[in-house]
C-alpha cells in the first residue's frame, strides 16, 4: 500500500469528496487529483446555489433518494467540525394553481418514504405564518432544508487531501489515459502520472474524459446554464428560507425559486437570489449566451438523443429562453410565489451550467450513474443533490473500488 497511487480527475466538491475518503480508507496511499483550472470547485461547486437538499424529490430506493439522506447527516456533521457555514432555514414547496395540488401531494407521499425529517402539509394560513410574503393554495414545509457554501466545503476537502500527504494538480487538463498493465496513465500533454485507480469525477466534462478512458458513448452531457437574478433593496429581508415551486414531472430541474444565501455564515442579512432557470448552453462551460462553441454543438447535433430530447420538450425549452431574455418574464413566473419582490426589486447576476445526462434514446438520465472499466471507475452522471451528497457518493464509490483492492 505505500507504493499504491490513487488518482481522481476533477476537483469539484465530487471528486475532491472522493479524493478525501480514499485518503481516509487507505492511509500510506498517495492520492493525487488532477483538475485542469488553476483553482479547485471552479464550475458547478460554486456555482449553484447552496442547498442542502433534504430528499425530498426522489423516487423512494433510488440511488439518489439513499445517498442525499446519507449524504446530509454527513454534511451537517462536517460542517459542524470545521466551522463551515450550514443553516437550516426550512425550505416551502409551494402549490399556486389547483393543478399543482395533486403533484403536490404526491411529492409529499415520495419525501415520507424517503424518511424526511419533520416534513408537514401546510395550508394558506401556515403558509404565511412560515413565509409571510408568500402566497399559494398550500406547502410542503421541510424545516431541516438548509444552505451552505458548497466550495468552502471543497476546499476544506482540497485541505484534508493534501495534510494527509495527497496532491490537488491545478493546471492539469488531462488529455489521454493510458493502461499501462494492470495500472493507468493519467496524461497532460507531456506530463504524465501512472496510477493504480482512477476515478472520474469530471462534470460538465464527464462525457470527454470518459472516452478517453474508452467508455462508452453515452450518458452525453448537455450543459444547461442556470441563470440568477439578485435581491437589491432591503426586501431581501422579507424572505426567511427557501420557497421552491413544485416542480413539473417528468423535468429534471426545480424550477425558479427564491434562495438566502450564506453570508458570513448566517442566514440573516443574507444575499437573495431568485433562480435557476434552465437554457441550453451554446458551450460546454457556457455561463453567458456569447459562449458559443461550434465544435460543442456540433458534438451535440450528432448525438441522436438531442434531437429526440428537444421533440420532447421544446415548449419548456421556448418558456425557459423566454424567461432567460427578457426580466420581466422571469419575474413574473417568480412573483406568483413571491409577490412582494417585483421587477424594480433585482437585477441580473452571475450564472450557473448543470451537467445534465442524455441517454441516446432522449431520456434525461435522473439518477446518479457510475460506470467501473477495470482500474477506472467513471462518475458519469451526477446532478443535483451531488453537492449535498457528495460525501455519501464518496463513500458508496470507494467501497466498490476497494472490493478488488483489498481492505
Amino acid at each position: 500500500m505505500a507504493d499504491e497511487v490513487l488518482g481522481v480527475v476533477g476537483a469539484g466538491i465530487v471528486g475532491l469528496a472522493v479524493a478525501r475518503e480514499l485518503a481516509q480508507r487507505r492511509p500510506g496511499s498517495r492520492v493525487v487529483v488532477f483538475e485542469k483550472e488553476d483553482r479547485v470547485a471552479a464550475h458547478q461547486t460554486s456555482h449553484n446555489s447552496g442547498v442542502v437538499h433534504a430528499g425530498i424529490y426522489y423516487a423512494p430506493g433510488s440511488l439518489k433518494a439513499r445517498l442525499c439522506t446519507r449524504g446530509v447527516a454527513l454534511l451537517k456533521e462536517y460542517c459542524a467540525e470545521h466551522a463551515l457555514p450550514y443553516v437550516e432555514c426550512g425550505k416551502l414547496i409551494v402549490a399556486v394553481r389547483e393543478e399543482e395540488v395533486p403533484r403536490m401531494d404526491a411529492l409529499y407521499g415520495r419525501a415520507v418514504a424517503n424518511g424526511v425529517p419533520g416534513l408537514r402539509r401546510v395550508g394558506p394560513e401556515e403558509l404565511r405564518e412560515i413565509e409571510p410574503h408568500a402566497t399559494g393554495l398550500g406547502a410542503i414545509h421541510s424545516p431541516g432544508s438548509a444552505i451552505t457554501d458548497y466550495a468552502a466545503v471543497a476546499r476544506a476537502f482540497a485541505a484534508e487531501v493534501t495534510a494527509a500527504g495527497g496532491e490537488v494538480r491545478l493546471g492539469f487538463p488531462v488529455d489521454r489515459i493510458e493502461p499501462v498493465g494492470s495500472r493507468v496513465r493519467v496524461a497532460s500533454g507531456e506530463e504524465t502520472v501512472t496510477v493504480d485507480h482512477l476515478v472520474l469525477c469530471a462534470g460538465l466534462q464527464a462525457d470527454r474524459v470518459a472516452a478517453l478512458a474508452g467508455d462508452e458513448p453515452g450518458p452525453r452531457i448537455v450543459p444547461f446554464r442556470g441563470e440568477y437574478l439578485r435581491v437589491v433593496n432591503a426586501k431581501a429581508e422579507l424572505l426567511q428560507g427557501l420557497v421552491y415551486p413544485v416542480p413539473v414531472p417528468g423535468y429534471p430541474f426545480l424550477g425558479v425559486h427564491f434562495t438566502r444565501r450564506v453570508d458570513n455564515g448566517t442566514a440573516g442579512g443574507g444575499t437573495v437570489e431568485i433562480g435557476p432557470n434552465a437554457v441550453l448552453a451554446l458551450a460546454a462551460e457556457g455561463y453567458r449566451w456569447r459562449d458559443l462553441s461550434p465544435a460543442h454543438l456540433a458534438r451535440l447535433a450528432a448525438w441522436p438523443g438531442a434531437w429526440r430530447m428537444a421533440a420532447r420538450h421544446w415548449r419548456m425549452g421556448a418558456l425557459e429562453v423566454y424567461g432567460s431574455v427578457s426580466k420581466r418574464a422571469y419575474m413574473e413566473n417568480a412573483q406568483r410565489y413571491f409577490p412582494a419582490i417585483g421587477l424594480e426589486d433585482v437585477e441580473r447576476d452571475g450564472a450557473g451550467v448543470r451537467a445534465q445526462a442524455l441517454d441516446r434514446d432522449g431520456g434525461l438520465v435522473d439518477d446518479f450513474r457510475i460506470h467501473r472499466l477495470g482500474p477506472i471507475t467513471a462518475v458519469r452522471n451526477a446532478p443535483s443533490p451531488a453537492a449535498t451528497s457528495s460525501m455519501a457518493i464518496a463513500e458508496h464509490v470507494v467501497e466498490q473500488l476497494l472490493e478488488p483492492l483489498g481492505r
